[in-house]
């Protein structure tokens, strides 16, 4: 099995990116496009794992550190419902950072995980996004725009990735994306949804 390696991560949100948004578009051809429907799960208790689910698989990816203004994270768990009560009980329940409640199923689909154990869990929250992605690589570092949905609220997002720091880096310099606070997506969600006050 192949060893997966964290990546650097510059990730942006605005109404519009402007000049930062041609540019990307200019420097390099579009490589992939992408629609997806997710949700995210949220708690006040967690701002360090990423808890999402798309197409009937829960995701998990995990923040390692922040360095020269760059968050990187790592895939923790990718597991596909129906999902054992074990599973939720000893991975989801404890990276969500909230209490482990009380299951009546050995295993769950993904619309009893939603309706019996997330929906009426007074800690958690779900965001429900549909993204519309448009990927490029300038200079080997994987860049992204995206047409965003939260829960119903548009914005966009720009997002730079690499294993390589000085590659993220010396992109965001070239775009112009300097002055933009880097955010990930759980921390804007929770902005937008009223879980964190409101960035600068």
């Amino acid at each position: 099995m192949q060893a997966i390696i964290p990546r650097y991560e510059f990730r942006a949100f605005a109404q519009n990116f402007g000049l930062a948004e041609e540019k990307m578009r200019r420097l390099s051809k579009l490589d992939k496009f992408r629609e997806s429907s997710e949700i995210y799960i949220l708690s006040k208790g967690n701002n360090e794992n990423n808890v999402k689910i798309r197409y009937d698989t829960l995701d998990i990816k995990v923040f390692v550190k922040e360095e020269k203004g760059l968050q990187q994270w790592k895939p923790r768990m990718r597991e596909e419902f129906p999902m054992k009560m074990e599973v939720l009980r000893d991975d989801v329940f404890p990276a969500l950072g909230a209490a482990v409640p009380e299951f009546n199923r050995s295993e769950y689909t993904l619309e009893q995980f939603l309706e019996d154990i997330m929906i009426p869990n007074p800690e958690l929250a779900l965001a429900r996004l549909f993204k519309r992605r448009f990927g490029y690589t300038i200079n080997g570092c994987i860049s992204e725009i995206a047409e965003l949905l939260i829960n119903g609220a548009a914005i966009k997002t720009m997002a730079l990735e690499s294993a390589d720091i000085e590659t993220v880096l010396k992109v965001k310099q070239k775009l112009g994306l300097h002055e933009y606070e880097n955010v990930n997506y759980l921390l804007a969600i929770k902005r937008i949804l009223g879980m964190e006050p409101p960035g600068d």
